[in-house]
């Protein structure tokens, strides 16, 4: 067999191998933490394969193995739907804002132990006593107090509303921000949080209008609309005017 015939059958073999890690791959640029894209030192290419099974970098051009012993930072496991996605997750953000919160544990108010058995009036007593200290310790400086009093407050109103978590958590990050800055002093909480809670409807586009929000706290209408041009005008938020396309399908719900 000539070198040329090898040669060719090398170059056959290389391109079949990088056929099936087309099919079986996933192109991707890459890209180093200085944000510079990842270029291929033979063709100058920036389109790669991903091989999971053999963690390298293959270049899609020339088949060329750029990097070697990647980490696969993908599960291990498989989801079809978004309810198994979250039901198999094991890691991820905490579940509230609050740190102070988010790092220490609650005691339930159930009144019954492990084996469902209902305690008795001494040791109810006795964890009443271990949940009034714990939620002292927890809460010790006046801005906790108050993030928390906002939260308490901020997530009744969004249960009786039906507001998403994701429109939550973007009206306590705006709450956040407004405290940082000294507003909520001289002001009612009730307030101030009602007009974050429509300030983040509004960037996220939830049909939820300020007289709706302001039926639900103990602040009137006017003190809401009045904390709410303040917040907006002290953190520079400019807001786009609400698309009366969203309020459409609430109307028809309320009019069977």
């Amino acid at each position: 067999m000539s070198n040329s015939e090898q040669e060719r059958r090398d170059q056959q073999s290389g391109s079949n191998i990088l056929n099936r890690l087309k099919v079986s791959g996933k192109i991707v640029e890459f890209k180093s933490e200085g944000e510079e894209k990842l270029v291929c030192p033979y063709c100058e290419s920036t389109t790669f394969i991903f091989d999971y099974e053999n963690g390298q970098v293959i270049c899609a051009k020339c088949g060329s193995v750029v990097l070697e012993r990647v980490i696969d930072q993908r599960p291990e496991w498989r989801a079809f739907t978004a309810e198994e996605k979250e039901s198999r997750a094991r890691a991820g953000g905490p579940l509230n804002r609050l740190t102070s919160e988010a790092l220490t544990t609650t005691i339930d108010w159930a009144t019954k132990d492990a084996s469902g058995k209902e305690l008795d009036i001494k040791r109810k007593l006795e964890i009443l006593k271990y949940r009034k200290w714990q939620q002292r310790v927890r809460v010790q400086t006046s801005y906790e107090r108050n993030v928390i009093q906002a939260m308490n407050e901020l997530s009744r109103i969004s249960s009786q509303l039906g507001i998403p978590k994701a429109c939550v958590d973007e009206a306590m990050g705006i709450y956040e921000q407004v405290l940082t800055k000294g507003l909520v002093r001289g002001r009612s909480v009730e307030a101030i949080v009602a007009a974050c809670l429509h300030m983040a409807c509004r960037k996220i586009g939830m049909p939820r209008s300020l007289d709706e929000i302001s039926q639900y706290t103990r602040a009137s209408r006017k003190e809401v609309a009045r904390c709410f041009r303040l917040i907006a005008r002290e953190l520079g938020v400019k807001l786009p005017l609400s698309d009366p396309k969203l309020y459409v399908p609430r109307i028809v719900e309320q009019l069977n």
